[in-house]
């Protein structure tokens, strides 16, 4: 049986690292896991408790496909108390995880062939949802000058459009008010559609996360409750999108998707909660300090030449002056240190060879135990 051209998309490496580190620990050993993007904690108390409750009291059906107005509502107040954004809750959409959301925004705004481009390093899985979907990723080199976000030199009239992380992974890095605006202004002179990921909203530790809803009303805003919200295998995301656009979206998702998981809604609003909310901002203490204690250690080890870690739990270290094949490397690492970590192959094609991400998602003691384990790795070599 034939298969498409679209389907041939690369392998996420974050994932086989994964299954070789499942696979070490089959073997008895003791790993520690600072190469996958997710919270060491689950969902909080408040989340669970009204699921349970939910269930208890009959049936979880399907939803509207838009989601719950309920759960819409209280996104749309978030961005009240996080931004000051006085946003129409009939704007937001409810998807399952932000992956489906980047479906939903990619094939509501871009017809075969367009060229959607975006900041490299990168979330790769941008790169192979567009290349699925017969869109054509442009990658940006962007530089540490600056803080590997791309900038309006970068675009011009032959792309249709760009997408930009703030937080960003593998980087940590942000993009700050002024940042935004020239990129949205730029974007709207050449008739480019702005994608924005804020998935990491929340979870930042220089100065306040900027929603491009700030800036513009003409961009699709992506966000989920994998991240701060700790909810990553509930596969919760939701985005907002210009008025215009609400029908278009909601076509889209009752055909591809019908409605995201109603359980996953049901305890979306625990974590919206003020008792949730006060236990998420626990969880971001922990990482504030994880990150410091990963900083200190590269830094002892030598390895200082790091992205600013303004957010998310991530640390992108360049590791050139080292190897020139971070796979090898990081693989080495995990037979030697027993230590799990990604190399940046998946970020950038071009340079990530010479790089590694380090995630300090997990608790503290295990930070700690990694933080010495690479020392003692990277002081062998």
């Amino acid at each position: 049986m034939r298969q498409s051209t679209r389907s041939h998309v690369d392998p996420f490496i974050v994932m086989d690292v994964m299954e070789q580190a499942r696979a070490a620990e089959d073997a008895g050993r003791h790993i520690i896991h600072m190469e996958v993007g997710q919270p060491g904690t689950g969902a909080p108390k408040a989340a669970r408790d009204r699921l349970a409750d939910a269930m208890a009291a009959g049936p979880l059906g399907y939803t509207v496909a838009l989601g719950r107005p309920d759960l819409r509502d209280g996104i749309a107040a978030l961005y009240g108390e996080w931004y000051g954004v006085d946003l129409d809750p009939a704007r937001v959409v409810l998807t399952a995880g932000a992956s489906g959301a980047f479906i939903l925004a990619f094939t509501a705004l871009f017809d075969a062939g367009a060229r959607v481009a975006l900041g490299e390093p990168c979330y790769p899985s941008y790169r192979q949802i567009l290349t699925a979907l017969s869109l054509t990723p442009v990658g940006l080199q962007t530089h540490a000058e600056t803080r590997f976000q791309p900038t309006p030199d970068h675009l011009d009239a032959s792309l249709d459009g760009l997408i930009v992380a703030s937080p960003a992974n593998p980087t940590g890095t942000m993009l700050f008010r002024p940042e935004l605006d020239a990129l949205a202004t730029t974007c709207t002179s050449h008739g480019i559609s702005l994608i924005s990921d804020e998935i990491y909203h929340g979870l930042q530790y220089v100065g306040r996360a900027v929603s491009a809803l700030e800036v513009t009303d003409d961009v699709y805003v992506i966000n989920s409750f994998s991240k701060y919200f700790s909810m990553t295998g509930w596969r919760l995301g939701w985005m907002v999108v210009p008025p215009d656009h609400v029908r278009t979206i909601e076509r889209l998702a009752q055909n591809m998707f019908i409605c995201p998981s109603h359980a996953a809604q049901v305890a979306a609003l625990g974590a919206l909660s003020p008792e949730g909310r006060a236990e998420l901002d626990q969880h971001r203490a922990v990482y504030a300090r994880n990150r410091e204690i990963l900083q200190t250690g590269l830094c002892a080890a030598g390895l200082t030449n790091t992205a600013p870690a303004d957010g998310a739990f991530y640390v992108y270290v360049d590791i050139s002056h080292l190897t020139d094949d971070a796979r090898a490397f990081a693989a080495r690492i995990l037979d030697e240190a027993g230590v799990a970590v990604t190399p940046g192959l998946d970020f950038d094609k071009t340079r990530g060879a010479g790089t590694l991400r380090l995630s300090y998602a997990r608790a503290t003691d295990d930070i700690e135990e990694g933080v010495a384990r690479l020392m003692t790795f990277l002081n062998a070599l």
